[in-house]
């Protein structure tokens, strides 16, 4: 059963960082995992993509908004996807995501975290 369990959240002041963490299991060697992403949802806005990571090539993309402050990575040993974030503004107040993207013949299944809240306030 893949799980992706999201951790790290909480309130950070503007300015500040915090780093996200996301605990990915279940998949098997054989499986195709194109991407693993982070999303954000803030309160009456829709989901967006955060931050990419493009597994087969090791490249990352990034939103305009959170270019040079936010890095994404991995740590295959331990099945982790990070996210760190910097300069923290209160627009990136929101429900965080992690999510994995899998190819399954022609299809692409999305798997989704449970969301980690960030806070950033004065």
């Amino acid at each position: 059963q893949v799980q992706l369990v999201e951790s790290g959240g909480g309130l950070a002041q503007p300015g500040g960082s915090l780093r996200l963490s996301c605990a990915v299991s279940g998949f098997t060697f054989s499986d195709y995992i194109m991407s693993l992403n982070w999303y954000r949802q803030a309160p009456g806005k829709e989901r967006e993509l955060v931050a990419r990571l493009i597994t087969i090539e090791g490249s990352t993309q990034y939103a305009d908004s959170v270019k040079g402050r936010f890095t994404i990575s991995e740590d295959n040993a331990k099945n982790m996807l990070y996210l760190q974030m910097h300069s923290l503004k209160p627009e990136d107040t929101a429900i965080y995501y992690c999510n994995a993207r899998r190819s399954l013949g022609p299809s692409t299944l999305n798997y989704w975290g449970q969301g980690t809240q960030v806070t950033v306030s004065s």
